[in-house]
């Protein structure tokens, strides 16, 4: 009988031995056999998810953001994202993360129980953090359904693998970086923003509690559409918080019972709400890390960028721009709208109209503006509906007929029922108080406005045109215009470089040259000769003639060294009409190379960003490269800054930069920008071309320079309007309020000079203690012993022009003659000074 049952045990134990050995076998053999294919889990040591980059001012506050193909993510390191966080959802998925080793046998079979026992309620899963990140970034792509068991063990085995290879932490940060929690979110940081508009150390438990909640249906838990179910959800997560310790059960209790806030539900206003609109100025910083970077880069490489613009003055820039544009378009006396309409049946109720105009796609981001629909047309107003403003009594919308006397016809001729039109509130200038809502249209003139630091070269505003959510097409730094007279200083800059001075005297007379096209005859653009004249006279109204004879007596290859020098050109056509400024260029690279002007001739590299930083904020670029001699002392002397010392290259002799830095004094204090009048000193140059076609201004203090041009998309003439008349306005206005923050002071003279007095006219040495109109104080250097007067006669190569008589040619009836007295005693009569007339900036004839 023992021997019986020894046997019978026996039996047992050898078929439960084999069992095992060969259920061993068998599941060894599985794991085997699919494990032989698997992707490396070691891809993820170098995880770097695709997460989005941000703009910021200097001070922090965002500018823009750059998502893309939909995903939504901002990444944040372990060590960064709270503990409340990362128990939330250790709670809801995985409770014995940080003890077992990739999958957790006894929470498959809880799980598997519970699914029995509840009858396919949504419960905890059976997969642990490590299996989700598997199969969400390792296995995405594989066909799920009838191979959920092949799927499965695939997960457990990489599950184990990546256990072995990376931190439990590490793991984490992937996770809770890359999990999909609806509405575009993905990762816990993107989805806090989206859901509550806070980071995630604002959380409160109960809110940690529902994003932990959403991995399992992020499509499905909606805070509105499916709100007992959210809060179902939540209060699952946040007992299961409270039974593994994570809260006490006071907090569990009263979180419980609080109502789930969001932004959804309207609790919070939304992080879209305090985005700025998209400006050319971000924009253009996209535009042009995605050539430095790579656009993959910047789009996915969760970028932090410090853009240089300053939000003030990049208002004012805005405003002076559109109120030129605007002031010029209106002059038209023409209405063209905004070429949208909403059916008319959308009329019949307020509800209907608001929807109707919400859809509508037209600008939205300029200051001030609304958008309005016509309601009735009237002989005496015109009733308006208003996006986002309830009439009142105080504030009816309506447009009275006063308002529209700038344009041609009535209201019947221009507008009828459903137009989509822009109003402004127009106030009064006394107390404010509103006086009426008053039209407005986006102008078909367009044009661009950019200031810089002439030191750092940091871009503090930048235009690119009327409005950017009417056209992102950015004009300060893609339309390549004519700069017309504006690109006479590089003329200039190469004459005084090659032994010219201030005082040396050009022919200004007429020209003729043969072209393959044919005769070209330069003109100025006042029609009228002046004879001989200094050069500074010569800039300072802009005078045509003499820069075409200058350009031929130094050379235009002279020239174009110059003009590429500075960047303004890549290379630079020898053609004498391009010393006239007729080859195309930007905005942008004509403001660099004034700053090279104004900073003593420096070069200076335009920049948009001061500081890139990767997604582990490390520094991947650096604009300012000067060196800080006291950046290292423990303490400076009270009321002392630091002293940074530029190492940039010189392109230009300091000498020659204040020359033409005192010349261009003279176009704002009595040539063709004399309107300007700012209270800090000012040089600049103003720039027409032929017939008007561009209208330019770039001027600079000792510290900003700035520069507008105006022109349509499709050249055409402006009619008769000047780049001092209608740039110099744009300049100023910015200026104004540039110079009340940033100061401005007396150029910098250098030293190696010295300083004489002469007459403006004719170029002759005046005595030191000389003064009236005609006296300038010029700057030499020292060594140079100048011929003044008519000793130094530049002509060009060309003839002087028959019968011309010295400095009077062209002058008005009743000119005066006057006598001056030269550096050594001697008395020239001046027979009636040429009247300069009303002259423009000149142009390309």
């Amino acid at each position: 009988m023992l021997r019986f049952i020894g046997a019978f045990f026996g039996a047992i134990f050898t078929a439960v031995t084999l069992g095992i050995f060969f259920g061993a076998l068998t599941i060894g053999a599985i794991f085997w056999m699919y494990s032989r294919d698997l992707p490396s889990h070691e891809v993820l040591a170098g995880y770097a998810p695709s997460t989005i980059s941000r703009i910021y001012t200097g001070e922090g506050r965002i500018l823009d953001e750059f998502v893309n193909n939909g995903e939504r993510r901002l990444f944040v390191p372990a060590e960064d994202i709270p503990d409340l966080v990362k128990q939330a959802f250790i709670s809801a998925e995985d409770k014995h993360f940080y003890t077992h080793a990739g999958y957790d046998a006894g929470g498959m079979i809880s799980a598997l129980r519970d699914a029995v026992v509840s009858r396919g309620q949504d419960l905890r899963g059976a997969s642990t953090i490590p299996q989700q990140v598997m199969k969400n970034m390792l296995l995405s792509g594989e066909r799920r359904g009838t191979r959920g068991i092949e799927r499965k063990i695939r997960e457990i085995i990489l599950a184990t693998r990546l256990v072995e290879t990376l931190s439990k932490d590490r793991i984490l940060e992937i996770y809770l970086n890359e999990i999909f929690l609806g509405l575009n979110s993905y990762g816990v940081a993107a989805a806090a923003q989206t859901y509550f508009n806070k980071t995630l150390d604002e959380l409160t438990p109960g809110e940690a509690a529902y994003l932990g909640a959403l991995p399992q249906r992020p499509g499905n838990l909606h805070p509105v559409r499916q709100y007992d179910d959210a809060v179902w959800r939540r209060n699952y997560v946040l007992r299961e918080m409270w039974d593994n310790g994570y809260i006490d059960e006071a907090t569990y209790l009263a979180e419980r019972e609080l109502p789930l806030r969001t932004v959804q539900s309207g609790d919070y206003p939304s992080f879209r709400d305090a985005l700025p609109d998209r400006s050319y100025f971000t924009e253009e910083i996209a535009r042009q890390l995605s050539a430095d970077f790579g656009r993959d880069e910047f789009y996915n490489g969760g970028l932090t960028i410090r853009a240089t613009i300053d939000p003030e003055l990049q208002r004012e820039a805005e405003r002076a721009l559109r109120s030129a544009l605007e002031r010029y378009d209106r002059g038209l006396g023409r209405w063209r709208g905004t070429g949208e309409t909403i059916p008319a049946e959308a009329l019949e109720s307020e509800e209907a109209w608001r929807a109707a105009l919400a859809s509508v796609e037209v600008a939205r981001d300029i200051d001030g503006w609304f958008v309005a629909v016509v309601r009735e047309v009237g002989d005496r107003e015109m009733r308006i509906g208003i996006e986002g403003v309830t009439e009142t009594g105080a504030e009816p919308q309506v447009v009275p007929r006063n308002d529209i006397e700038w344009m041609r016809g009535s209201f019947h001729d221009n507008f009828k029922p459903g137009d989509v039109v822009h109003v402004r509130r127009m106030t009064r200038d006394s107390d404010g108080g509103f006086m009426r809502w008053t039209l407005r249209q986006v102008p078909l003139v367009q044009g661009a406005f950019m200031a810089m630091d002439v030191n750092t070269g940091r871009v503090i505003a930048m235009q690119g045109g009327f409005s950017y959510q009417h056209s992102i097409w950015n004009r300060a730094t893609q339309a390549m215009r004519q700069p017309g007279s504006s690109f006479k200083p590089f003329v200039y800059a190469a004459a005084l470089d090659s032994g010219f001075t201030p005082a040396t005297i050009v022919i200004d007379a007429p020209i003729e040259v043969n072209t393959p096209q044919g005769l070209w005859t330069p003109k100025n653009a006042s029609n009228r000769f002046y004879g001989p004249t200094p050069l500074r006279t010569g800039i300072e109204q802009s005078r045509n003639l003499m820069t075409v004879r200058l350009a031929e007596e130094i050379g235009m290859d002279v020239v174009a060294s110059y003009a590429e020098r500075f960047g303004v050109y890549d290379r630079l056509g020898p053609y004498l009409a391009n010393a006239l400024g007729s080859q195309e260029t930007t905005l942008f690279k004509m403001v660099a190379a004034y700053a090279m002007f104004a900073n003593g001739g420096e070069r200076v590299e335009p920049t948009l960003v001061d500081r890139v930083q990767d997604r582990y904020g490390r520094n991947v670029y650096v604009h300012d490269r000067r060196e800080c001699l006291d950046c290292t002392l423990a303490e400076l002397p009270r009321g002392a800054g630091v002293t940074l010392v530029s190492k940039g290259e010189r392109v230009m002799d300091a000498i020659t930069a204040y020359q033409l830095t005192s010349m261009m004094e003279g176009v704002v204090k009595r040539g063709t920008a004399r309107g300007i009048n700012l209270p800090v000193p000012v040089a600049g140059k103003t720039g027409t071309t032929n017939d008007s076609k561009d209208v330019w201004f770039i001027g600079y203090t000792s510290n900003i320079v700035a520069g507008c041009y105006i022109g349509f998309d499709q050249p055409q003439s402006l009619g008769s309007v000047s780049g001092g008349g209608t740039c110099g306005p744009v300049f100023e206005t910015f200026m104004r309020a540039a110079i009340k923050k940033h100061g401005g002071t007396a150029f910098k003279v250098p030293p190696g000079g010295y300083f004489v007095k002469i007459d403006r006219f004719t170029g002759a040495r005046l005595p030191d203690n000389a003064t009236g109109d005609h006296v300038v104080a010029e700057y030499f250097r020292e060594g140079e012993d100048p011929i003044f007067g008519m000793g130094a006669l530049v002509d060009g190569g060309f003839e002087m022009g028959q019968n011309l008589p010295l400095y009077a040619y062209g002058e008005t009836a009743g000119a005066r003659s006057e006598s001056v007295t030269t550096s050594t005693g001697e008395t020239v009569v001046i027979p009636g000074k040429a009247d300069f007339g009303t002259v423009s900036s000149g142009g390309l004839y």
